[in-house]
C-alpha cells in the first residue's frame, strides 16, 4: 500500500484527503495513518493538515521497492522492478529471472554489490549507499548479430539521463563508457543468452558512479562520481527513472530497423571521441586515427593517414581521453 500511496501524493498537485486513501484502498483511517507514518520515518516530508489530507513535499534520495515502483512513468520498461540492500550481481540475478520467465523490461536494482563486474572480468567498485548498480532484462525479438548495439542504446539513453537530472555534460566515451570531464562515471556491462538466430534475452547492467568522495589510488586519475564534479547530491531515484525512460524511447526506435541509423546523430552528438585522435588497440595491429563516429551499426569511423576503418564493438579497445592516448 505505501507504493501507491506514494504514487497518489506524486500524482496529485494538492492534497490527497485521508477519506480518499481509506475509499482507495478500502482499509481503515488508522492503516492509512499508519503507512504515512513509515514513509515518514524513512525520510520522506509528508504535510498532513486537518480537512486537507496530505502532501508529499520532498523525497530523499532512497532506494526502495516502494520508491521506484512510484517514481515510474514508463509504458512497460520496469514493469517488474525487483530492489535489494545488497546482491552479488544485479546481472546475475537479472539472467535468472529471465529463465524464470520474467518480462522483457524487468529492472534489478541494488544499494550493494558484491561481487560486481565490469568488462573483460574486472571488478567494479560498488559500495553502500554511493551509487546505482541495476541490471536491466530484454527480450528482443531480433536477429542475435545486432545485439552488441543495444551496448550503445543504453550509454544513450544513460547520458541522457544523466544529463537531464544533474545538467552536468555527460558524454560518451564508444562504444559505453560515460565521462564527464574526462572522468569514467558509468560502466555498461551486456550480456547475452541466445539460439542460433534467436535472443533468448539480453542483460544490461549498469553501474553509475553518483555520492563517491573518493576512489582507490588506481582509479583517482581516471575515475570520478556526480558528487565530485557537481558538488551536488542528488536522488539515485531520478536518475533511474529518467533512464527508463530514455531507454524505453530509443530502444522502440531502434528496434523498428535493427539498426542505429536513427539514433546516429544524437549518439554522435554526445560523443567524446568524435574529431579527436584515438589509438585502437587491436589485437592484430594497434593503429591511430581521428575518430569521426559510428555507422549505423554502432562501428567507430576512424580515419587513418591511409584509410578509413570502422571499428566493431567489443572487439578491441579505443584510447584517447582519460589523461593518455
Amino acid at each position: 500500500m505505501k507504493t501507491e500511496i506514494l504514487t497518489m501524493l506524486r500524482e496529485t498537485e494538492g492534497y490527497v484527503s485521508g477519506q480518499e486513501l481509506c475509499n482507495h484502498f478500502g482499509v481503515s483511517r488508522t492503516a492509512v495513518w499508519k503507512a504515512i507514518n513509515q514513509l515518514k520515518d524513512a525520510g520522506y516530508e509528508i504535510e498532513a493538515v486537518p480537512n486537507k489530507g496530505y502532501h508529499l513535499i520532498s523525497a530523499p534520495d532512497i532506494m526502495s521497492a516502494e520508491e521506484l515502483k512510484s517514481n515510474r512513468k514508463t509504458k512497460w520498461m520496469g514493469q517488474e522492478i525487483l530492489y535489494f540492500d545488497s546482491i552479488d550481481s544485479t546481472n546475475t540475478k537479472a539472467k535468472q529471472l529471465a529463465e524464470e520467465n520474467y518480462p522483457s523490461g524487468t529492472l534489478v536494482v541494488a544499494d550493494r554489490q558484491t561481487a560486481g563486474r565490469g568488462r573483460r572480468g574486472r571488478n567494479w567498485e560498488s559500495p553502500q549507499h554511493t551509487g546505482i548498480f541495476m541490471t536491466l532484462m530484454v527480450k528482443p525479438d531480433m536477429n542475435p548479430n545486432n545485439a552488441s548495439m543495444l551496448t550503445l542504446v543504453a550509454a544513450l539513453a544513460v547520458a541522457k539521463a544523466i544529463t537531464e537530472v544533474t545538467q552536468l555534460p555527460a558524454q560518451i566515451k564508444w562504444p559505453n563508457d560515460i565521462v564527464i570531464n574526462g572522468h569514467k562515471i558509468v560502466g555498461i556491462l551486456t550480456e547475452m543468452s541466445a539460439q542460433i538466430d534467436y535472443i533468448n534475452h539480453v542483460v544490461i547492467g549498469i553501474g553509475i558512479n553518483v555520492h563517491n568522495e573518493s576512489f582507490p589510488q588506481e582509479l583517482r586519475e581516471t575515475a570520478s562520481s556526480l558528487l565530485l564534479e557537481s558538488g551536488k547530491r542528488f536522488r539515485r531515484a531520478d536518475i533511474i527513472e529518467a533512464f527508463l525512460e530514455h531507454f524505453e524511447k530509443y530502444y522502440e526506435v531502434f528496434l523498428e530497423t535493427q539498426d542505429l541509423e536513427a539514433l546516429m546523430n544524437e549518439y554522435n552528438r554526445m560523443l567524446v571521441n568524435r574529431e579527436k585522435f584515438v589509438r585502437v588497440l587491436d589485437p592484430k595491429e594497434p593503429f591511430e586515427g581521428k575518430a569521426m563516429g559510428i555507422t549505423k551499426k554502432g562501428e567507430l569511423i576512424v580515419d587513418t593517414w591511409e584509410s578509413r576503418k570502422l571499428v566493431s564493438s567489443g572487439e578491441v579497445s579505443v584510447r584517447g581521453i582519460y589523461g593518455y592516448v
